[in-house]
Formats: C-alpha cells, structure tokens, sequence
C-alpha cells in the first residue's frame, strides 16, 4: 500500500517513531538502571512495573478526556507527556521519584497507545488493515533499533551517563511531537465517535482475549528482560544488541504476518500463536542457556506480533461509532491482571522464577481455548461459536 505525503497513514507512521523511540530508550535501560542506579531488587522492579499500568488500567478515561479535545490532539499531548516522562528519569536518584517519573511517562504512553490504535481502526479501510498494522510494527522496530543502536555506541563505546540518554530519548519523541502538530492538518472523523463508555454483551470474547493478553505480556515484560540480567549476567551493551537483533527481525517478518493474517484469518493467527507462546513461557521455566533464553526472548516477540489479528477481528465486529470508546474499555482490560501480576509475581519470583514462567504457559493454554470459540468469518452478528449475545 501507498503512503501519501501528509496522509493519516504517514502521521500514525511518524508518531510510532516518536513513540518507539522513548519506549525502546526507556525499556532497554530499565533493568541495568534499577539495578545499578536504584539497586532494586525483583520486589522493587514488580511494585515499579505494577504502578507503571496503573495509566493503562485507567485508559478507559480517555473517552472523558475527549468530550473536550479532539483525538488527533489528544495523541499529540500524550506523546509529549511520555517524552518528559522519559527525560525525567535520567534524573532520579530514589525509589519514589524513579516512580513518580515512571507514572508520568507511562500515563502518556498508554494514552498515546489507546488513541493511535483507535484513529488506525478508524482511518484506514478493514482490507488493508492488518497491512498497515503489520507496518507499524515494522516501523516500531526500525526506530527501536535506531534507539538500541545509539544506547549501545553512547553507553558501552563513550561511557555516556544514563541521563544523558533518557533526555536523547525523551527529547526526539518531543521534537517529533512538534512536527506532526505543525505538519498536519486535523483529519476529519469519518463516523462521530459514542462520547461514553461502550460495554456491548457481543464483544465478550474480544474482552476476554484482551484480558488473557495482558496478563501474559506481563509476565514477558516485566520478567522476561530481569531473567537475563539475573540469571545470565547480560550487560547493557548485551540487552541493547539482543533488542537490536528482535527489531531487525520484526522490520523483515511484521509486515509478512500482517499480510498472512489478511490470508488465513484471525481465528487460525491467533491458535498459532497461543501455541506457540505456551512452548516458550514454558522454555523461560527451564532454561539454563543464554543462547536458548536469546532465541525464546526473540521467538516470544515474533509471536506477540500476531497479536494484529486481536485487533482487525475487532474492527470486523464492532459497530464503527465504538471504536473509540471501546479502545480505551479494552485497554482498560488489558490491563486488570497487570495492576497485580508484577507485584504478585515478583514475590513469587524471589521463591522460584520458573513458577512465573510456568503461569505464563498456562495463561497462554487458557488463550487458546478462548481462541477456538472465534468463527472463521467474523463479522457483526457472528462474533463467536458459543455465547453468543444480540
């Protein structure tokens, strides 16, 4: 598909970038800077990371924010806040102000992901959806290897302090921020979007997907990136090029998955890759190799973008004048089990990581099982197999 000069595709590409950047900056450094800096521990990083999705818990309140301001503008202030967020971080010196910053720069990147995933939905056409999403993903990684590359030459090759880098981080998605807002002119709403809250009986399984997504993302997430600098000894030069070597992958394979996605369907994407993550939640639980720990780390990647097709099975079933206030709903879902998993599991972590690992298999097999209740075709009126509400 074409991208047009000043089209919404270009701006939604342009605000990933901003967005990537901060976040890869932000989460390449977390590990090695709390332990360094902050000298965490897994208790510490899991009450972190649990105050970090209280925003995305919360996402639902979007749809209030936009009673007053328009979503394109929303998105812009959301990515502003999690730059400052990020810039802020280089500064902390204690646990609370580590926190504080962490609020800051996550309130405005869950606001940010809630928004970008609605004006998706809603600016480009349901046949190049899972494309254009499969794009995106692309172009996430390409910035993030762009942020992984600089974080390891500043870091590991010019002893650059950590401050330094989160205000590099924080100041590109800022200078982005500023483009876009002088760039492009507001595009118009093709359906008037529903200014409250959306809980519709017939998208339970969409729900449900959404909530098993979260708690498993969690898992990957906030333990998944420790275990290496835990259990084998990775320095912030090694997370960097392992992180590198993820988003080169995805800039090859994304836009493939999209396109196989539009070809086979939601329901056949999305058993693929609850199988698949059942085996590598489980790898996580015995793995005693650093190179097997690279491998599950990259393949857990590769099969968390299929996710896509969560979201273009939505974009089938849902009335169109939904989809923002469903954005922030299933956010808000999305993030349930994350409010709790981090701090949970984090204690569960200190008496045995495998356990964590082991819970994320079987979340990933109760995915599944969900997955198999989605119809080949789905559309309004033909969400599910069984349970299915008018």
């Amino acid at each position: 598909m074409k991208i047009a000069r000043k089209s919404p595709e270009l701006l939604i590409l342009l605000m990933t970038v901003g967005s990537a950047i901060s976040w890869a900056v932000w989460l390449n450094l977390l590990n090695n800077f709390a332990i360094d800096e902050i000298n965490f521990t897994g208790a510490e990083m899991g009450i972190l990371q649990s105050l970090r999705e209280v925003p995305g818990f919360l996402a639902f309140t979007v749809i209030f924010v936009l009673a007053f301001i328009r979503e394109q503008k929303l998105a812009y202030i959301s990515l502003a806040l999690l730059g400052g967020g990020v810039i802020l971080t280089g500064f902390v010196e204690t646990n609370m102000t580590f926190y504080l910053a962490t609020i800051i720069m996550s309130i405005g990147f869950h606001y940010f992901e809630t928004i970008n995933g609605s004006l998706t939905l809603q600016w480009i056409e349901k046949d190049k959806t899972a494309e254009f999403l499969g794009r995106v993903i692309a172009t996430r990684s390409a910035a993030s290897i762009i942020a992984f590359s600089m974080v390891w030459l500043l870091f590991e090759q010019f002893q650059i302090a950590y401050m330094w880098l989160y205000l590099i981080g924080g100041g590109v998605c800022i200078t982005i921020v500023l483009f876009c807002w002088q760039h492009f002119s507001l595009f118009p709403e093709k359906v008037t979007q529903t200014k409250k809250i959306i809980l519709r009986k017939r998208y339970w399984l969409y729900y449900a997907l959404q909530f098993m997504s979260g708690a498993r993302r969690q898992i990957f997430v906030v333990f998944a990136g420790f275990l290496m600098v835990e259990k084998f000894d990775f320095t912030v030069a090694e997370i960097s090029l392992l992180l590198l070597a993820n988003a080169a992958v995805n800039i090859i394979v994304a836009p493939k998955i999209g396109r196989l996605i539009h070809k086979f369907g939601e329901r056949k994407a999305l058993i693929f890759e609850y199988v698949g993550l059942t085996f590598i939640f489980a790898g996580y639980a015995f793995v005693e190799s650093s190179y097997l720990a690279v491998f599950l780390y990259i393949a857990d990647h590769l099969f968390f973008s299929i996710a896509i097709a969560l979201k273009t099975y939505f974009q089938k079933i849902a009335d169109p004048a939904d989809i923002a206030s469903s954005a922030g709903v299933s956010f808000t879902i999305n993030h349930i089990a994350a409010v709790f998993i981090p701090v949970v599991f984090g204690l569960v972590w200190l008496y045995s990581p495998s356990l964590v690992f082991l819970a994320g298999a079987g979340m990933a097999l109760l995915s599944l099982l969900l997955a198999l209740n989605m119809p080949a075709q789905p559309a309004a009126g033909n969400e599910v197999l069984l349970g299915k509400f008018s």
